[in-house]
């Protein structure tokens, strides 16, 4: 499992396939089964905050070095080939790796981060991760009855690997003798392999909160039943900034990197005195991370308020876990269904004229963000 998070670790920084601003919508970490973020367990990536230029880069690139001294020169005719095409006008930059097993492998490459992909034979998708060599009929055998097939897509074969309480989907190549351990990506962003898993029992996460175990109503498209700015304000936060500034209130999964990237564009904002922020921890990324939002949020919870947001920042979830810690991520996952909540980061504030503000995911344009705050918008930070 470990492995698959490794390989997975910078599919957000290059914006390839997982940036639901490429589908038309704000960018965030979903939810949902639209276009979730690939991402990274201790190691958030950056991802872009704007829709990615239509402008594609050069395909023949000059070629680039490898780490062994290697040349790797750009695939020809990636622009015609659908999911390239895509992942080209990210702007990231592709090198080719060959073909084996009848499967065409690249390197996305985004200044010093990079991913390795396969393409479907039918060039609609990719699979991330390199080729293992582990054959479909040894996989079969050592796993037994722990494997179920998930059917075809895009011309490859998945499977199910059950291991303990988690799991590992792979991909074969088209001739059965190698397989990847990876998430599927067509070209409009959407997370395939998620899809895949969506009916098998226990393979998504449930979000349950409150006493009586019930499970909030706002993941089935219910109305909101509460408004976010109250909501907010009865959460465990940290914060971040002058306490006399303007106030925007962000709920954030730690290793989600649209939330990663809200802070870092902020952060200037703080620094000059302009905004103050209030970090709300949540978790709605274990599905993809392998469980580890969770445990990043309660390390954040055990934090000072005032320390909070900094820990976040610098990536600091070692520690011990205060006692208080688990009961605040509850009140916190009770707030996120009570407003609806769809993915990080979900922005929320009072405006000049008193009505609340709210962005599901980034902002095309934080200066209309912050331009609309109120002065006196928030209360002391407090638990």
């Amino acid at each position: 499992m470990r492995e698959l998070l490794s390989l997975m670790l910078i599919g957000g920084a290059l914006g390839i396939a997982a940036s639901p601003a490429l589908a038309g919508e704000a960018p965030h970490c979903s939810l949902d089964a639209s276009a979730p973020v690939i991402k990274a367990a201790n190691q958030p990536g950056a991802v872009g905050v704007e829709t990615p230029a239509a402008q594609a880069p050069a395909v023949t690139a000059p070629a680039e070095r490898g780490v062994a001294g290697g040349v790797l020169a750009a695939p020809e005719g990636a622009d015609k080939i659908p999911i390239l095409n895509h992942i080209i006008r990210t702007g990231a930059k592709l090198l080719d790796l060959g073909s084996t097993h009848g499967l065409k492998s690249v390197v996305a490459r985004n200044g010093e981060q990079f991913m390795v992909l396969q393409i479907a034979p039918d060039g609609e998708a990719v699979v991330s991760g390199p080729q293992l060599d582990l054959s479909v009929s040894t996989l079969l055998t050592i796993a037994g009855s722990q494997v179920r097939e998930l059917g075809e897509k895009h011309g490859l074969r998945g499977f199910y690997l059950q291991n303990g309480p988690e799991f590992q989907v792979l991909y074969a190549t088209p001739d059965g003798q190698a397989t990847i351990a990876g998430v599927m990506w067509d070209s409009s962003g959407k997370n395939l392999t998620r899809e895949q898993v969506a009916p098998i029992a226990g393979a998504l996460p449930t979000v349950v909160v409150g006493k009586d175990g019930a499970a909030g109503n706002a993941a089935e498209g219910q109305a909101v039943t509460k408004p976010a700015l109250e909501a907010a304000e009865k959460t465990a936060f940290g914060t971040m900034g002058n306490e006399g500034a303007p106030r925007l209130w962000l709920f954030v999964d730690p290793l989600c990197s649209y939330s990663v990237r809200a802070l870092q564009e902020l952060k200037p904002l703080v620094d000059q005195g302009r905004v103050q922020l209030a970090i709300i921890p949540v978790s709605v990324l274990d599905y993809e991370d392998q469980n580890q939002s969770t445990p990043a949020a309660l390390a954040l919870l055990s934090k000072d308020p005032a320390a909070m947001a900094a820990a976040w920042e610098h990536r600091e979830y070692r520690g011990a876990q205060a006692p208080e810690a688990a009961e605040r991520l509850r009140n916190n996952m009770a707030a996120s269904q009570d407003i609806g909540l769809r993915g990080t980061p979900t922005v929320v504030w009072r405006k000049a004229d008193g009505t609340e503000g709210r962005v599901d995911g980034l902002p095309n344009d934080w200066s209309a963000v912050i331009s609309s705050l109120g002065g006196d918008n928030h209360v002391a930070a407090s638990r």
